[in-house]
């Protein structure tokens, strides 16, 4: 038995209605994914990815997806008796996407053997999470990222990477050491400093075997994790800690958890506001320099921010392509009219550059530590990358909104969820001027950073002239550095475009590459839907390929 709504109603008929997009193959509709993974990742990682993509594109996903938003988190700092106990609560559905993540290894696939095992696969796997529900992302991608950090202590290291490289979720309030699985918060900025953290006044005294904390975080992503990395001042300098949420007494850390921010988006997502009372730590690394260890977290989840905006994009994309090949207007199905298809084609070949820079990066974190060349490369291009896949985002979004009209600007659609998350990840892990500064910082202090990225881009001379006159004109811009912070956004948007340039030249269809030189190289329009006369536009929307 078929079970259908009413579509003839007292006043009118229901019809040229979209159908509900549901059951998705988000792996199998995906042929630029396909094609990164074929190209870049270690045998069993396409067959990985396909498993997690079919299951999370699924109607129940999906659903799980808009009730975690829906009923965000909340705060419980106090039990019923008034004892302490600083607890986050969240709806069932949250859990339930954070287990299949955990299930399927987003946050380990980069770190325990098995088939696929690679960054590309962890990239892989969590540009597709961050199609369904975003929130779930940000302790994934730390549980993920830290494992570099801790391994600067290897005691430390030798106790928690087996937690956080565990392939069970286990929710509980307990002690680590009674836990199937861990994860890995972090808490870095104050209230006074910001992105500046050489402002932060939180200090550390020794305390037997660990060290006491008194000072306060005005960001502590994810507060339910059951340990975060944090800094702290100590007599040699700021210093980098694990902070458990648990004593090994078994009695709670003075982890005071003052508020949860109401943020824009991200609202499955819980963000905190702390307080650290006498809080008892572990050092992580050498006393003095834990920017330096923090960093080796902050590295891996930048590449993070950088696959998100690429997730966004396409969930937006996926969602207007849909709409047009169902919709009619002015008699004819929107994606046959022209300036929809510029204008979809035109999100398509967005998307399609902002997937080619995060598998690049993502392969050069797998070669950094056989090749110093990809080392260098992966450190300057994941900064880069994430600047400019960001930048575009959320005007890539709001033009998806634009395609299905007033009815993309009601919550019903998904679009609004999709266009508050869309500015997040520019400003996590280093907003637009933080991260632009930090490309100059690399070029400057590491010799063979901006070699290494010039190289990359070399190897697509040849394949076509209007990008060899950009790699010309970069290399120019950048040999010439007066007033570089002054000229630092303009610096680091073209090594962006020209990256992506080099990418699409050498691994895409040529009519995508032909598309990418000629709107975004030699000019085109400040809107999307701005493409030249000529370009293939059937080609860039049959590549979205769930429409």
């Amino acid at each position: 038995m078929t079970f259908r709504p009413r579509t003839e109603l007292q006043t009118h008929s229901v019809f040229n209605q979209v159908p509900e997009l549901v059951d998705v193959d988000l792996y199998g509709a995906d042929v630029v994914l396909q094609e990164g993974l074929a190209r870049y990742a270690p045998p069993g990682a396409a067959e990985r990815a396909a498993a997690l993509g079919q299951a999370l594109g699924r109607a129940e996903q999906l659903e799980a997806g808009r009730l975690a938003n829906r009923f965000p988190p909340e705060l419980k700092v106090f039990d019923r008796y008034g004892q302490r106990i600083d607890e986050v609560s969240f709806h069932p559905s949250y859990h339930q996407l954070f287990a299949l993540g955990v299930e399927h290894g987003v946050h380990n696939a980069a770190w325990v053997d098995g088939p696929g095992q690679s960054h590309v696969l962890h990239a892989a796997l969590e540009y597709q999470f961050g199609q369904v529900e975003s929130g779930i992302c940000c302790p994934l991608t730390m549980t993920y990222a830290a494992v570099p950090a801790l391994r600067a202590e290897p005691e430390v290291a030798a106790a928690w990477v087996p937690r956080l490289t565990s392939s069970t979720y286990d929710p509980r309030s307990l002690p680590a050491e009674l836990k199937r699985g861990c994860t890995m918060g972090m808490a870095m900025t104050e209230k006074q400093g910001g992105s500046d953290v050489r402002a932060n006044t939180t200090r550390a005294v020794p305390d037997g075997e660990g060290w006491r904390l008194r000072g306060h975080k005005f960001f502590c992503s994810a507060p339910m994790c059951d340990g975060f990395l944090t800094l702290a001042y100590t007599p040699a300098g700021q210093t980098c800690f694990l902070v458990p949420r648990w004593l090994p007494d078994g009695t709670r850390n003075a982890l005071h958890i003052q508020r949860l921010k109401d943020k824009l988006g991200n609202r499955s997502n819980a963000s905190s506001e702390i307080e650290y009372h006498d809080t008892w730590a572990l050092r992580v690394g050498e006393e003095g320099r834990g920017v330096r260890t923090i960093l080796e977290m902050v590295h891996h989840t930048r590449l993070d921010c950088t696959l998100a905006a690429a997730a966004l994009m396409r969930s937006a994309l996926v969602f207007a392509a849909h709409h047009a090949q169902h919709r009619k207007a002015f008699g004819r199905v929107l994606v046959e009219q022209p300036l929809m298809r510029n204008v979809l084609a035109d999100l398509s070949l967005e998307w399609q550059a902002a997937t080619a820079l995060f598998l690049r990066v993502a392969a050069a974190f797998d070669r950094a530590d056989a090749d110093p060349a990809e080392a260098a490369f992966g450190r300057i291009a994941v900064s880069v990358a994430k600047y400019w896949t960001n930048k575009r985002c959320p005007p890539v979004i709001a033009e998806a909104m634009e395609c299905l009209g007033g009815a993309g600007y009601v919550e019903e659609s998904d679009l609004p969820r999709l266009y508050r998350e869309a500015p997040l990840n520019g400003i996590w892990e280093g907003s637009g001027n933080v991260i632009c500064l930090d490309v100059l910082r690399a070029m400057a202090r590491e010799p063979g950073a901006l070699p290494a990225f010039l190289a990359e881009l070399e190897r697509a001379r040849g394949g076509d002239v209007r990008l060899d006159r950009a790699i010309d004109q970069l290399g120019a811009e950048l040999a010439d550095m007066d007033h570089a912070e002054h000229r630092a956004r303009r610096l680091v948007e073209r090594m962006a475009v020209v990256l992506a340039g080099s990418l699409l030249v050498r691994q895409a269809p040529a009519a995508v590459a032909d598309a990418w030189c000629a709107a975004r190289l030699e000019g085109g329009g400040a809107a999307y839907g701005t493409l030249p006369v000529g370009v293939d536009t059937g080609l860039l929307i049959g590549r979205i390929g769930q429409a």
